[in-house]
């Protein structure tokens, strides 16, 4: 392995999911010199049509849970549903974070709008009216989608907003994205921040900065921070669980319709319910690992209900593994969401339902704010910040992009 000289940047920004993409931009829009570091292949092209690079890369907590992370150019933003919720405000306001200014301004930057009636598909629909006759308040969620670029039935990823958009900008102000860059260590003078050490294509390479965000994610942020012995990060972490109630029902077609289009969340239960009509394959695994072979050729008639659960910080992230195990209480609020949408399908005309296994979404809180970082995001090392889910002390069980999207938007008017 061989080393490269050392090259000089304003800011580095390891990852470049809904955070890093962000920090990017809105730093060299602001004419900060930027290297972007992205484990994941897919370099991003400014005359491209935003089309996926990256992949689902499985890592597995408690008894065989899975939780599947993007890695590429645009990190999860490749992978999620294009759900956009709003930050937990009064949360963050606690913490002396004030998120609205940032909120707003993401939502008139982006397509984000509930899916017309048009583009809401059959599954999405029946759900909601029988969850509406039950007595949910069940509404469409807002969507980061150019509607104007889809179909009932087709929905093209360069329809769906991801932080590529965000890069592709960033890029045409100067900014560098290396794809495939493998941040090994973070480099320190004393107690300030002086780069990184990372790998690329077999090189050994440095980079110098005076201030490095790393915005990895929620299992990616603490383990790059353990590598280079700083602080006692990873004790403990959330996961948003969830599972998927699945249904045969008669005079429904799926048709390719996209997923999550409607829900309703159960704040004090710490639940959220929303449609979820699965591409082919992807319910034909749930279904098999399910071993509910009977069901593997009911895809085009299945309607499908996922219910995902707040749940407590809990396990430890380390270099290797995760290490957690649901406790009562979740397996409790998982049960009753067992019942409730169960009760919602029957209600819709379903019958054979089944569920899937656990799965998890959105790892968070291993790098907290008020314990590992400050309200400006920063650590103990002067110049070393962290963006990322990784700073989100309360799980509070709800899509986070807006939220990362926002933060960055904080993080670099103080960066700049």
């Amino acid at each position: 392995m061989t080393q490269t000289g050392e090259a000089r940047y304003d800011s580095i920004v390891v990852g470049s999911g809904a955070a890093g993409g962000t920090l990017a931009r809105e730093l060299a829009l602001r004419g900060q010199r930027v290297l972007v570091l992205e484990r994941g292949k897919g370099e991003p092209d400014p005359d491209s049509k935003i089309e996926p690079a990256g992949k689902a890369n499985l890592v597995f907590i408690g008894r065989g849970v899975p939780i599947a992370r993007g890695i590429g150019v645009g990190g999860t933003t490749m992978l999620f549903f294009n759900t956009m919720w709003d930050p937990p405000f009064d949360y963050f306001r606690s913490l002396g974070i004030d998120l609205t200014a940032e909120a707003e301004e993401a939502r008139k930057e982006l397509p984000v709008a509930p899916l017309s009636d048009e583009l809401m598909g059959p599954v999405a629909r029946r759900v909601m009216q029988s969850a509406r006759e039950l007595g949910y308040d069940w509404n469409k969620l807002d969507k980061a989608i150019f509607q104007d670029r889809c179909a009932p039935g087709r929905y093209p990823h360069r329809a769906r907003w991801n932080s590529r958009y965000y890069l592709e900008e960033a890029v045409a102000h100067g900014a560098r994205v290396v794809a495939g860059a493998e941040v090994q260590r973070i480099l320190l003078d004393g107690r300030r921040v002086r780069g990184v050490v990372y790998t690329e294509k077999g090189e050994r390479r440095e980079a110098s900065a005076e201030r490095v965000v790393t915005a990895a994610g929620g299992i990616g942020s603490p383990q790059l921070l353990q590598a280079s012995g700083i602080g006692s990060v990873g004790q403990g972490f959330f996961c948003d669980p969830l599972i998927v109630i699945m249904g045969t029902a008669a005079g429904v077609e799926n048709v390719g319709e996209f997923p999550m289009a409607a829900g309703v969340h159960l704040e004090e239960e710490g639940t959220m319910m929303t449609d979820l009509p699965l591409p082919g394959a992807t319910y034909g695994m749930m279904a098999a690992t399910a071993l509910r072979f009977d069901r593997l050729l009911a895809h085009s008639s299945t309607l499908a209900v996922m219910v995902k659960i707040r749940d407590d910080i809990a396990g430890r992230v380390s270099a290797r593994k995760l290490r957690r195990i649901f406790g009562p209480d979740e397996r409790a609020k998982l049960a009753s969401g067992y019942r409730r949408a169960s009760e919602i399908l029957r209600h819709a005309g379903a019958t054979k339902i089944f569920k899937s296994r656990v799965v998890a979404a959105h790892p968070g809180g291993t790098v907290r704010i008020g314990e590992h970082v400050d309200a400006n995001l920063q650590t103990g090392v002067a110049g070393l910040y962290v963006c990322d889910c990784s700073v989100i002390a309360d799980p509070w069980g709800l899509p986070p992009v807006l939220t990362l999207i926002s933060l960055a938007k904080r993080l670099a008017k103080h960066l700049a």
